[in-house]
């Protein structure tokens, strides 16, 4: 027996309910960002991943706040064109959770969540020292999805490691170095510490 929906008749959050609920896991972006008078802000997503490695383009989906102003980071990113990707690791999930909160504009969330922002090398906005990869990006485009929610894609212009994450001869990243976490549906998030192998069928 099988459950079907149609989104066209779901609302809102129901349909965000079905999704985040499925789509499963889901890596998340610690995102790092300065807005025009150099204040830095940090707001974590879960509705991010890779999507071009040529070029190197990652992909936000950032909402906007319930008068379709722009969230700070959505903001930032419009008045500098910048953004850093931060990877999440289970080392700095709480202090990831406290970025998460809503802080009136101007407020530091790095500094709130006890994180080191160090600057960036190639754009404006600063990545997070104890993160185990940092992805420094240019805005490269901008989707509109109506007034509630944009796609913002990035091309990554410089990347950061933290030591032993990386191996330097062959570019082989260590998944346990990374230690990332992942959302899952809710208030629920997993690790990614039990893995397995499958090889790529060759015909």
């Amino acid at each position: 027996m099988t459950v079907s929906f149609d989104f066209k008749a779901l609302g809102e959050r129901d349909r965000y309910k079905l999704m985040i609920g499925t789509i499963i896991p889901r890596p998340i972006a610690l995102v790092t960002t300065v807005d025009e008078h150099g204040r830095f802000n940090a707001a974590p997503f879960s509705f991010f991943n890779c999507l071009s490695a040529d070029p190197p383009i990652l992909a936000l989906g950032v909402e906007n706040n319930p008068d379709m102003s722009f969230k700070d980071t959505g903001h930032n990113i419009r008045m500098t064109e910048v953004f850093t990707v931060n990877i999440v690791s289970f080392a700095i999930a709480e202090a990831m959770h406290v970025c998460g909160s809503k802080y009136p504009r101007g407020v530091d969330e790095l500094k709130e969540a006890g994180l080191t922002a160090m600057p960036g090398h190639k754009v404006a906005s600063p990545w997070i020292a104890e993160a185990p990869a940092a992805f420094e990006c240019r805005r490269h485009v901008t989707l509109e999805l109506g007034r509630s929610r944009q796609i913002i894609m990035g091309e990554i212009v410089y990347a950061h490691y933290r030591d032993g994450v990386v191996d330097t001869e062959r570019l082989r990243v260590d998944p346990a170095e990374v230690d990332a976490i992942a959302r899952l549906g809710g208030d629920t998030c997993s690790t990614i510490r039990d893995r397995f192998e499958m090889l790529t069928p060759k015909l």
